[in-house]
Order: structure tokens, then sequence, then C-alpha cells
């Protein structure tokens, strides 16, 4: 298998990190560019293996939900008043009795 060159472009503080960190490790920049690009492609491969049959899974829903018209969704039945108060429940728990909204660091 023969050899071909890649060309880089990058800032000089970039490059010399790259440098001490080749020499650190004992390797010269092409060497250690090489090996840092394989390791991150095989763990890359390694991700993408886990979650291709959940990435299929959500493919297919995609495609299901996408092909139903809006008259095949079932109407969803009125809850029960036991149900609407633990909705009210979990709202005020959430939002507070007041159901007011504030965002993070801002005055209630």
């Amino acid at each position: 298998m023969g050899r071909t060159r890649i060309s880089i472009s990058l800032e000089s503080e970039q490059a010399e990190r790259i440098r001490t960190h080749a020499d650190r490790a004992g390797m010269d920049v092409s060497a250690y560019l090489v090996h840092a690009a394989t390791r991150q492609m095989a763990e890359t491969e390694a991700i993408e293996g886990q979650f291709a049959d959940v990435d299929a899974l959500i493919a297919t829903a995609e495609a299901d939900a996408g092909a139903l018209s809006p008259e095949a969704e079932a109407p969803l039945p009125e809850l029960t008043e036991q149900e609407r108060q633990e909705v009210e429940a979990g709202l005020s728990l959430v939002y507070g009795a007041d159901r007011s909204v504030t965002s993070p660091g801002e005055a209630a």
C-alpha cells in the first residue's frame, strides 16, 4: 500500500502543542497525528456500532409515523377526576402553586 501526503493548516499554537505532545509520546508529528486520528476513528466506529440498532429503530418509527394519516390517530380518552388531580399536583411541583414560570437567576 502506497503512502499519501495530506497537508493541513492550523494555528501556530496548535502546531506547537501537537509537536510537544508528539515529542512526549516519542513520536514524530506525522505518526502522532495518524495515531490520534486512527484512535478517534475507532472510537467513533465503536459508538456508531453500539447505536446502530437504536438508530434503525428510530428511522423505522419516523418512517412509520410519517406514513400515518391524521385520521389514523385514535382520540385520547378524557381524564378521570383522579388523573386530572394527579396532573395538577405534578404541574404544581414543577411550576409552583401559582403556576408562574421563571428562568434560573430571574426573580420570582
